[in-house]
């Protein structure tokens, strides 16, 4: 009820919990509406009456009531076409399936005079609606047999069974038709508007893009995390890496084609190429103030050159390719760090479930009348079904008898720190690419013009020569 109220900037009543979840103030929610099946009673139509059906039909505390999805717009698109766009995706994708749709459409005020972000939330409840009106199953049982057909018991007596959900909606196979349906839909209407910009609903990974993982940690409630830190951080140095990583290389391109095009018998002096600079800046000054601020820069440029002992063009080409060299090896660190936090993030929810699930399923085998049996399980049925989730996934993870819980949270704190403290290291490399890119700038325009005057000399002599 919060979520929904959260997207849609609305005040609502939950029955369950008794309270309200007032979004009333809430800036940036461009429009909200709900989509129903055509089976789908009317009344559903109403935000609050939605939800507050949805959580009194679930009997579990921990139950899990809604999908949800978070969905860029585009800025290429006015409004009105993203509203339409999403709108027609929601009803062809989600609506056609028997799924009922709560969607708003978002566009916060940019933040330190950032890029637009539009996009919308999408709340859709797990059960699905049966043709009655009545809310189904979310899931339903597989019971395994032997060789001959019959029903097969574990130690305690009970039937073993496989829980099967009722729809394909939460499978990843799913998830993966509807990202791709998405990017299809915003890519037609890119070419219908004759833009040649294009999305792709891959991962960086899958495209061969070099990324570091993001923590997908959710702030709704406008509250600062550890995750969202973590996130935040993460995006930071996503960026860092890869605008040093992208200059880097370019740098190196660019200074193989200097040292190639340049004739001299000795590499040629940087000094040299930026007084050479600084002097045409001078000749197109039009007062001492502006001629003492390129003297100013070419000061500072200079001794930044000699405090990291770079003269010739050989010198900065070193020190791009050993910088490239460590940007590699921290990105490599970032990455393998990062894959290890999440794998202890899993392990120690995992051991959680395990130990809220212990009690209840010791508790289950002292039951021996079916009848009673049944219902314990039924009343405890979302406890029980996390507790054999996570004994499977815990089961090669047992050292003498115990789960090393401790031992993961010490490790998990540990590679944090490592991680975060990486920044500090990636920190004066990015620096150093920004300050190389704006001395390869200076260079570069020295080329140019030198290329330049030779083009107009190899004009004139051809003229001569006609």
């Amino acid at each position: 009820m919060a979520s929904a109220a959260y997207r849609s900037g609305e005040k609502l009543h939950s029955e369950y919990y008794g309270e309200d979840s007032d979004y009333t103030r809430k800036g940036g929610v461009v429009c909200s509406e709900i989509l129903l099946p055509p089976h789908t009673p009317q009344e559903y139509a109403d935000r609050q009456t939605l939800w507050n059906a949805v959580e009194k039909a679930e009997r579990g505390k921990k139950a899990q009531l809604a999908y949800s999805f978070d969905i860029a717009l585009q800025n290429e698109f006015s409004m009105q076409e993203n509203i339409a766009l999403a709108r027609h995706f929601l009803l062809e994708q989600f609506v056609s399936r028997g799924m009922v749709v709560d969607f708003a459409v978002h566009q916060p005020d940019r933040e330190d005079g950032g890029i637009q972000n539009p996009h919308f939330h999408v709340l859709c409840p797990i059960r699905p609606i049966l043709p009655d009106g009545r809310w189904g199953s979310k899931q339903r049982r597989e019971y395994v047999l032997d060789e001959h057909g019959e029903r097969i018991r574990d130690e305690a007596g009970n039937h073993v069974f496989n829980a099967v959900p009722t729809t394909d909606w939460g499978s990843p196979d799913t998830l993966e038709q509807w990202r791709q349906a998405w990017a299809e839909l915003c890519n037609a209407k890119f070419a219908e508007k004759g833009l040649d910009c294009r999305i792709d609903h891959r991962s960086y990974e899958r495209q061969g893009v070099e990324q570091l993982p993001t923590v997908k940690a959710m702030e709704q409630r406008g509250i600062r995390t550890d995750k969202g830190d973590l996130n935040r951080w993460i995006r930071k140095t996503n960026s860092m890496l890869r605008e040093a990583k992208q200059k880097i290389a370019s740098l190196i391109g660019w200074l193989k084609e200097v040292k190639a095009e340049l004739s001299a018998p000795q590499p040629p002096a940087l000094v040299e190429l930026l007084s050479a600079y600084y002097d045409t800046r001078n000749k197109g000054a039009y007062s001492g103030k502006a001629k003492i601020g390129n003297l100013k820069k070419f000061s500072e440029t200079i001794g930044y050159l000699e405090s990291k002992q770079l003269r010739t063009t050989e010198d900065l080409d070193a020190l791009l390719n050993s910088m490239q060299e460590q940007i590699n090896v921290l990105k490599e660190s970032a990455s393998g760090k990062q894959t290890r936090i999440k794998k202890l993030d899993e392990l120690l929810r995992m051991a959680d479930y395990y130990q809220q699930g212990k009690p209840v399923t010791d508790k289950l085998k002292t039951i021996r009348f079916d009848k009673s049996r049944q219902k314990y399980k039924t009343e405890h049925e979302n406890v029980l079904r996390t507790f054999y989730m996570a004994e499977r996934k815990l089961k090669n993870q047992w050292v003498d008898g115990k789960l090393p819980v401790h031992a993961w949270r010490k490790e998990k704190s540990k590679l944090e720190t490592e991680y975060q403290a990486l920044q500090q290291k990636i920190a004066p490399l990015y620096a150093d690419t920004k300050k190389l890119w704006a001395i390869h700038y200076s260079i570069y325009q020295v080329q140019h013009e030198q290329e330049r005057q030779n083009a107009v000399t190899r004009q004139k002599k051809q003229e001569i020569e006609h």
